[in-house]
């Protein structure tokens, strides 16, 4: 049998091809994996959770940790090994900057063309442009051990087929930050409202949450906004999506679309950050952090609870990392009050996870904040429910309304900790369509 290789570059290339009908047909995958891993059998799929081993992590020197993640599917077996680094605490006194650039849009008709200054500032930052980036305000990280090394995973995917012949093998690092966001945007998709994005990180999560997240529902998404401590990187991102032409068709989408950086030094941080989060419609958390990003008081306020959000938190993957305040969590699964004097978004009772073993043994939200696993529902056992709502819909009945209108306009909690079934999963797909549109290496006869 031929064996696929496709280093990262050629895994990054493939996944940037991919159009809004791709994106929807390898969620759609994903969601069916998800649904068997929760509702599976040994006996129906291979998918089931009683086929996903849990993980091994081996601590290393200099904040590292290696990941042995094994899995299968109904057509592969697999194992991932990734080594990720720990971020240390943001420097809480960065100096002062803003960002001044222009950045022209790459077109076949017009070259590129960047032009950036730096310069002190301590007054309020002003709307971006979708035409351009200007004026952002961020706060200009010395230099650490967090923002000069790389929380991205380094290391590979080796795909087996159901009879343990070698059939692919994958840089891992491009594809798991795809994987991640491809799951975190699964109930993102149906979200009545994502006009307001806050992401928080500025690597290869955010790049792919925004990416996708533009991909899906690009027309609908008015302001992004980035939250991140470290100013080369927040540059380096917001620079691949000006200059960068496969982001072009994403940027042009929607005339109305402007991004913003801001950072833990600007001056006025805290305050920013809680009108940030206020008005989000949707929150993505893509940070190695060991301390919450943002006080829970921000939303579990009376004025933060009037809205509906989704949360997605998925750059914490160890029992003492954390990203969101357990306080969020707590509220999200607290039962509701019948006679209040203030108008809340919809509830849900439970904070909605990839892997409820995972996350009771891994998520350090969901540890803090003490939940039980009757307070935790798997997302694979939603996609369930909503089909079976669908198929009552269909046949004339009313579906589960009150479900529906949680997922798609009220507070919805989704916590990550990563399965190896979704690198399986998405890695199959990956191959499948490197074979088709030419990517990669083949070895024959391997």
């Amino acid at each position: 049998m031929p064996l696929t290789v496709l280093p990262d570059s050629e895994v990054r290339s493939l996944l940037f091809s991919l159009t809004h009908e791709d994106v929807i047909s390898l969620q759609e995958n994903l969601s069916e994996a998800l649904h068997q891993y929760s509702t599976g059998t040994q006996e129906t799929t291979g998918c089931c959770s009683t086929n996903q081993p849990q993980r091994i992590a081996i601590p290393a020197d200099n904040n590292l940790t290696t990941l042995f993640m094994p899995a299968s599917t109904s057509t592969s077996r697999g194992i991932k090994i990734a080594t990720l680094a720990t971020a240390s605490e943001p420097n809480r006194h960065d100096s002062l900057q803003s960002l001044d650039s222009t950045l022209s849009t790459a077109s076949t008709s017009n070259s590129q063309s960047t032009s950036s200054s730096l310069s002190t500032s301590t007054s309020t930052p002003p709307a971006t442009p979708a035409s351009q980036l200007s004026n952002l305000s961020i706060g200009h990280s010395t230099s650490t051990a967090a923002s000069s090394q790389s929380t991205s995973p380094i290391g590979s995917l080796t795909l087996l087929t159901s009879t343990g012949t070698p059939y692919a093998f994958l840089a891992a690092s491009e594809l798991t930050a795809f994987r991640t966001a491809l799951a975190a945007t699964i109930m993102f998709r149906r979200r009545t409202s994502v006009h307001t994005i806050v992401v928080f990180g500025a690597g290869q999560q955010a790049l792919w949450h925004i990416r996708l997240a533009l991909l899906l529902r690009g027309p609908d998404i008015h302001h992004i906004h980035i939250v991140n401590r470290s100013f080369e990187r927040a540059r380096q991102l917001m620079t691949e999506i000006y200059t960068n032409h496969a982001w072009a068709h994403l940027r042009k989408a929607n005339e109305k679309l402007d991004f913003s950086i801001i950072g833990a030094g600007y001056g006025e941080y805290n305050r920013i950050l809680k009108e940030r989060v206020r008005k989000a419609d949707v929150i993505f958390c893509c940070t190695p952090s060991t301390t919450p990003l943002f006080p829970a008081e921000h939303l579990t306020s009376t004025e933060g609870r009037k809205k509906g959000r989704y949360l997605s938190a998925v750059g914490s993957y160890r029992h003492q990392m954390i990203e969101l305040h357990p306080d969020i969590l707590r509220q999200a699964v607290a039962p509701e009050h019948k006679h209040h004097h203030h108008k809340h978004a919809q509830k849900g009772g439970v904070v909605v996870v990839d892997s409820l073993s995972a996350c009771m043994k891994e998520a350090g939200e969901v540890k803090q904040a003490g939940l039980t696993p009757e307070q935790l529902v798997e997302i694979g056992e939603l996609v369930m429910v909503k089909k079976a709502s669908q198929m009552e819909i269909a046949a004339g009945g009313e579906g589960e309304v009150g479900l529906k209108k949680w997922l798609m306009g009220g507070n919805v909690v989704y916590k990550s900790v990563g399965l190896g079934l979704m690198d399986i999963c998405v890695g199959e797909d990956v191959v499948t369509l490197a074979r088709e549109r030419g990517y990669g290496k083949t070895v024959e006869g391997f």
